[in-house]
């Protein structure tokens, strides 16, 4: 049913050693310096982590440019890495036989994306970059023992699938029962929630193609939140002016996908 094609993947960066679990001849595991741990803890999940944990972790993780449009995966590939985004947000997404596309998830500095806990385990949706950053990523063998280890590590991609779920759950639901107008507030503020400002890059196009939607609707859409005053919209580029307007206008829509994340910060 899906096109598999040629993606562009991150280049890995040159100033992080990338060290493999069961490689005889890497070099064992060496503490991180609190400047390489800072980084790292931009990313939620990481910085949950207690220093020890990170520090046992830190090694195998390496940092790589997260580049607008770069596939980290796509639908049945196999997972040769999961990343830690910093600053990069991903949508997950589904492309159907006749191209249309729908987005199922996002994840930003909050989560991981790729996580595979069994060998050969193959994709079911595509990963793309949507905001170009930085992320650390983790080699699936890596995780795979590093999770069968236990504590705190194993016990956080836990959670974050728990929430993810909910994500994954809501915006069914929401598909079917929301307004456009609801969904479109919700899509913005999903990825407020993961940007370090209140501008958001993005062009109508992409909005109606991850809503699943004609972008005439998406005009008239982003129209009526610009003339409530939640949005300043111009070419490329949206402002969100008044935030708990937003959350208003999205409702429940919005709301209960953060159930399992609100409940996974009270745990770090």
């Amino acid at each position: 049913m899906y096109a598999q094609t040629q993606r562009s993947t991150p280049s890995s960066s040159a100033a992080i050693r990338e060290i493999v679990l069961g490689d005889a001849t890497a070099p064992a595991p060496v503490s991180a310096s609190p400047i390489s741990l800072t980084g790292a803890q931009q990313n939620e999940l990481l910085r949950a982590l207690g220093r020890a944990d990170l520090e046992h972790l830190f090694p195998y993780l390496e940092l790589v440019p997260l580049k607008k449009g770069d596939y980290l995966y796509d639908f049945g590939s196999k997972f040769e890495y999961a990343y830690f985004p910093t600053n990069a947000i991903v949508s997950l997404h589904y492309v159907m036989e006749d191209g249309a596309t729908t987005e199922i998830a996002v994840v930003g500095r909050e989560g991981v994306v790729g996580v595979a806990m069994y060998a050969n385990e193959r994709a079911t949706c595509s990963a793309v970059v949507q905001v170009a950053g930085y992320g650390y990523r983790l080699r699936t063998d890596a995780l795979r023992e590093l999770f069968a280890q236990g504590g705190a590590f194993a016990q956080l991609l836990m959670r974050y699938t728990f929430a993810m779920f909910g994500q994954l759950a809501q915006n069914v639901v929401g598909g079917r029962h929301c307004t456009l107008e609801q969904k479109l507030s919700r899509w913005l503020l999903e990825r407020l929630d993961r940007s370090l400002s209140s501008e958001l890059k993005v062009t109508q196009e992409t909005m109606a193609t991850m809503l699943g939607v004609r972008r005439e609707s998406i005009t008239l859409t982003a129209g009526k939140l610009q003339a409530e005053g939640f949005i300043q919209y111009r070419r490329g580029t949206i402002v969100v002016l008044d935030r708990a307007g937003l959350e208003l206008c999205a409702g429940a829509c919005y709301k209960a996908g953060r159930v399992g994340f609100d409940q996974l910060r009270q745990h770090q």
